[in-house]
C-alpha cells in the first residue's frame, strides 16, 4: 500500500511509504489518504494523528511528475477534495494534526504540512513551494494557506521565488513548532502526542473546529457561533470529570464522552 495507517491508544499514524520517489503522490496515494482521513474522522477513538513519510530524505516532495498527462487547466479543474493529500484543506478532521517532518516537504508536500495543527521538523528539512519556477502554481493550499499563516512579507517570498526554507528558519518564520536532530525527532512528536493525550477529547476538538471553522469571521461572530462540537464538549461526562479530577488533585480519566 503507498500509504499505512496504523491506530494504537488512540494515536493514528498516517505513514507516506514511497521513499522510492521521496514519498511523491500518485493517483493511488491519493485516493489512499482521502479513504483513511474519512475513515478517521468517523473513529470517535482518535484523538490525535501523527502524518509523516517513510525514511528519513523526505516527508512528501509532492505530486508524482512522472507520466503526468494533464495540463495545468486539466489539473486545477480536476475536483482536490480537500487540497492537496487531502489534507491540505480539510475542514472537517476536527483531530488534531501533527506533523512529523522527516525530510523535504515541497510543493504538495508543504501544502500538506500546511494543513495540519502542529508540526514537528527534523533539523536536516526544507521547506518549498517550487511550483512557479516550473511554470505551475500551488494550486491545492499553498498560495492561500501560506499567507494566512505567517507574516505577509514572509509568504511572498517563499511563494515568489520558489526557494526552500531550511528547519531553523522554519521554526523562526512560524511553520514549524520545533526542530529536533534526526535523533531526537521522534522523542518530540511523542512529546507533543502527549501533550494532546493530556487534554479532554471533546475539548481539542471543540477547539480546533471552532478555529477551522470561523477564520474567515470577526471575533464577536466566532464567539457567537453554536457549533456541535463545542455543545457536545460542553454537555459531556468529561467536562464533569475534569473538574472533579481537578478538585480531587489527581489525574483526570478521560472517557470522550
Amino acid at each position: 500500500m503507498p500509504v499505512r495507517l496504523d491506530v494504537v491508544d488512540h494515536v493514528a499514524r498516517v505513514t507516506i511509504d514511497r521513499p522510492e520517489v521521496l514519498n511523491a503522490i500518485d493517483a493511488a496515494a491519493e485516493g489512499e489518504l482521502l479513504a483513511i482521513w474519512s475513515r478517521i474522522e468517523g473513529d470517535p477513538e482518535v484523538r490525535c494523528v501523527v502524518l509523516t513519510g517513510t525514511g528519513d530524505r523526505a516527508f512528501c516532495v509532492g505530486a508524482d511528475m512522472k507520466n503526468v498527462a494533464k495540463s495545468g487547466l486539466e489539473y486545477w479543474a480536476s475536483p482536490r477534495p480537500g487540497g492537496f493529500g487531502g489534507i491540505a484543506l480539510r475542514d472537517t478532521l476536527d483531530v488534531p494534526v501533527i506533523a512529523r517532518v522527516n525530510g523535504h516537504a515541497l510543493g504538495g508536500g508543504f501544502e500538506m504540512v500546511l494543513g495540519c495543527d502542529i508540526v514537528v521538523a527534523a533539523e536536516h528539512a526544507t521547506f518549498g513551494l517550487p511550483e512557479a519556477r516550473v511554470g505551475r502554481m500551488p494550486l491545492d493550499g499553498g498560495m492561500v494557506l501560506l499567507q494566512r499563516q505567517i507574516p505577509f512579507k514572509h509568504a511572498m517570498g517563499v511563494l515568489l521565488t520558489g526557494r526552500r526554507v531550511a528547519a531553523a528558519e522554519a521554526a523562526t518564520l512560524g511553520i514549524a513548532n520545533e526542530v529536533a536532530s534526526t535523533a531526537a525527532l521522534d522523542a518530540a512528536v511523542e512529546r507533543w502526542v502527549g501533550e494532546v493525550l493530556t487534554c479532554a477529547p471533546l475539548s481539542v476538538r471543540a477547539i480546533k473546529q471552532t478555529i477551522r471553522r470561523s477564520a474567515h469571521l470577526t471575533a464577536v461572530e466566532a464567539q457567537a457561533l453554536r457549533l456541535p462540537a463545542v455543545i457536545a464538549a460542553l454537555q459531556s461526562a468529561d467536562g464533569e470529570e475534569g473538574v472533579r479530577a481537578f478538585r480531587e488533585k489527581r489525574k483526570p480519566a478521560w472517557k470522550g464522552r
